[in-house]
């Protein structure tokens, strides 16, 4: 069965349903520009002026994002076609301007939609339908808008190989496909979700119906102010200068071809902004504001198992940020617009020719380079070193790690590479051996971090020395770094708490919040000690880890002053988790921080809140039921969870839970099936694994448990505490 993913659709941006820029004309932005504070002026103010930029963003993705659906702006076919997927079939066709289409409804049942926004435009373009409350969906079938000779203009599914019934999270019209929160901000222009939690109900504006010049740079009216003034005193007005490509060029090295660039780039802020967008990311406030760092408003994800392949390749889809500061390329200081021209989005150079600005084409053109025939997909720089992966069915995406292919990774840790992705017919060992006969050795690249991921992904032994190393290594990418801090909390010792110490206060802000989440094993007045200075840190990102990892020291473990930047904190991690307040997951984590900090009614009303937006969000009913535990309320966790059974009856969680709890009951013979359900149905739980038969031995049933150490050890090799189970049973069983 593919692996789930949620999709976020490339290009998505809305309008109509709310406050439409359109009913403001220019004259009208152009006579408020000037006066308080700065205001959303609208791109058609700026295109007086700068008309250069706006031919080449008119037409453009960032322009057509997102359109209202009518006779211009359609692509897909609604003469009455009709399409079906397991079982359900949908018709597209029009009543009379109108475009509507007839569906599986929130119930199962087929029902009459009409089609209110266009959402993208190539290669595919999906089509968005108001909901009562605000609420804006998705549809799950979609227009492949590329020619026909090249597989398009179709109708799809974006899960063709799997049944999105009504009752599955990802139908469309579900949470997950839901456009104010999956969508929203990051196409459109000053997108206000404005969620109301109260009525669960949203009233989202935004001051453009697409991604238009203030975007990217802030509100104009400043800048319309100052370019109004006969001699344009002052600085310009704008919240975001995007001129880090200012006087810069990339001169090539005529010794080695390797190119460098002039003026060393000491700000990002133009990455950052790309990134706001272009960034698997969390969003930590509502109030985003141009110029600040990244990580005041966004959590960006790390190298997660989830995510990315434990060198860093692309698994699932991630937007190019993660991957292009993982590159070489960024740490030699290229940013976004060095290689796409910021306005058109297009490449400023076609194809291979975009590389060859800066690379030297008599070093990296050539045969004894690449080694393969020119013109063929093996001479091609972006082939090779930037491989694409298939979202959406027909959108391929290109991998921005720039890395150099290593065969060698693949045969020892299963990663992908370049050579055999085109070479299909041919082996990892035997691209290995290309190498070596090319090159006389495999290159090593810029990226050195896949074993240590590895060994953290397989539970090998040498794990927490390879993360300490990894986190402590300069010379690694930063965002490689961070993820080694992330995960060095479970195998923290006395040689590893001094670089946990250092990455707290590195200058990068995505290493010192990474730091902060390896706290969490260390007694809370430890933790105040080292990281309670981090309670200040200029970055919101720092300051709310750090706060959700302190919020359980008690009084007796900081000072006065300490107590109030605690609290300061914490009121801006429930900000943060708030501005999410239309996810279950965020009331997860207000009950998780209220817990720790002894605040048993506040974290019970999260818990529950979490289930009124989502009732079968079984995390928050083993939470739930947990904190009854703490209570001594076991017999009100027993009911939560044999309530949430009923209504998640294949959940491994809920299951292991019930069984834990009936253990502490001491009802062991009533707890063992619960277990073994929870081993069975989450395989890749090793604890779960263990728990059952750890339960099985106590039982009498040692036979069984041993069989069931022994599946586990052989499914995990390097997992001591099976291994040692395995033996103290064994042994038990030779000697009774």
């Amino acid at each position: 069965m593919q692996k789930r993913r949620f999709f976020l659709p490339v290009l998505v941006v809305l309008a109509g349903l709310f406050r439409p820029i359109a009913a403001i004309s220019s004259e009208t932005q152009k006579e408020t520009a000037n006066s308080g504070d700065a205001r959303f002026v609208g791109t058609a103010v700026c295109a007086d002026c700068h008309q250069e930029a706006y031919a080449n963003w008119k037409d453009s993705h960032h322009d057509l994002a997102m359109q209202v659906a009518d006779g211009n702006t359609v692509l897909g076919d609604f003469d009455n076609a009709e399409f079906t997927h397991y079982g359900v079939t949908s018709t597209f066709y029009k009543k009379g301007d109108r475009f509507m289409v007839r569906t599986d409804g929130p119930d199962g049942s087929p029902q009459d939609y009409r089609i209110d926004y266009t959402f993208g435009v190539y290669p595919l373009q999906q089509y968005l339908i108001r909901f009562p409350g605000g609420r804006v969906q998705a549809l799950g079938v979609a227009w492949d808008s590329r020619p026909r000779q090249e597989g398009g203009q179709r109708w799809f599914h974006l899960y063709p190989d799997e049944e999105i019934a009504y009752t599955d999270e990802l139908h469309w019209t579900g949470p997950n496909q839901n456009w104010n929160y999956m969508c929203a901000e990051c196409h459109s222009t000053d997108l206000q979700k404005r969620y109301d939690p109260a009525t669960r109900t949203y009233d989202t504006t935004w001051a453009e119906i697409n991604i238009g010049c203030e975007a990217c740079h802030g509100p104009g009216s400043r800048h319309v102010g100052w370019a109004e003034q006969p001699e344009r005193k002052g600085a310009p007005g704008l919240a975001l200068s995007l001129d880090e490509r200012r006087d810069v060029r990339w001169e090539i090295d005529p010794e080695t071809g390797r190119p460098r660039r002039s003026v060393p780039r000491e700000t990002q802020r133009e990455i950052e902004m790309c990134g706001r967008c272009h960034a698997r990311r969390q969003v930590i406030t509502d109030q985003y504001r141009h110029g600040a760092r990244f990580a005041d408003s966004h959590v960006p994800a790390l190298l997660d198992e989830r995510l990315y392949h434990a060198d860093g390749q692309v698994l699932e889809e991630v937007y190019v940020y993660g991957s292009f500061l993982q590159s070489r390329m960024f740490a030699e200081g290229v940013t976004c617009s060095d290689c796409h021209e910021p306005h058109s989005l297009a490449l400023r150079v076609p194809g291979d020719g975009v590389c060859l600005q800066c690379h030297a084409a008599g070093t990296y053109q050539s045969s004894g380079h690449h080694h393969h025939e020119e013109g063929s997909a093996g001479a091609s720089c972006i082939e090779c070193h930037m491989p694409a992966t298939t979202y959406m069915v027909v959108d391929p995406r290109h991998d921005h790690s720039l890395r150099i292919p290593q065969p060698e990774l693949s045969v020892e840790l299963g990663t992908p590479n370049a050579c055999t992705r085109c070479h299909r017919v041919q082996t990892d060992e035997w691209a290995v051996r290309q190498m070596q006969k090319w090159y006389g050795r495999q290159p090593s690249g810029y990226q050195d971090f896949a074993r240590a991921l590895a060994a953290v992904r397989k539970g090998l032994p040498e794990a927490g020395q390879l993360l300490a190393e990894l986190a402590a290594d300069n010379d690694q990418p930063g965002i490689a770094r961070a993820t080694a801090l992330s995960g060095l909390g479970a195998y923290l010792n006395a040689g590893s708490i001094n670089v946990l110490v250092d990455g707290l206060y590195d200058d990068d802000p995505m290493l010192r919040e990474a730091a902060a989440r390896s706290l969490e094993g260390l007694d809370p007045a430890v933790r105040m000690k080292l990281a309670g200075q981090l309670l200040n840190d200029p970055v919101r990102a720092v300051r709310i880890q750090v706060a959700r990892m302190l919020a359980a020291t008690p009084p007796g473990a900081m000072n006065e002053e300490q107590g109030k930047q605690l609290d300061r904190a914490i009121g801006e991690y429930v900000a943060a988790q708030l501005a999410n307040s239309d996810r279950p997951g965020s009331y997860l984590n207000l009950g998780v921080l209220y817990a720790g900090m002894g605040r048993f009614d506040e974290a019970e009303k999260a818990y529950r809140t979490a289930l009124e937006v989502q009732p079968d969000f079984t995390q928050a009913i083993v939470n739930h039921a947990d904190l009854y535990r703490q209570q001594g309320r076991d017999e009100e966790g027993e009911r939560l969870l044999r309530e949430g059974l009923e209504i998640a009856p294949q959940d491994a969680d809920l299951s292991h839970a019930l069984g834990l709890l009936l253990v502490r009951a001491r009802r062991l013979e009533d707890a063992l099936p619960y277990l073994g359900r929870a081993a069975l149905r989450a395989p890749e739980n090793t604890h779960y694994g263990y728990v059952y038969a750890v339960a099985l031995h106590t039982s009498g049933q040692s036979e069984e448990a041993i069989l069931r150490l022994e599946e586990l050890l052989e499914q995990h090799p390097h997992d001591q505490r099976i291994r040692q189970a395995l033996a103290a049973f064994r042994r038990e069983a030779a000697d009774p």
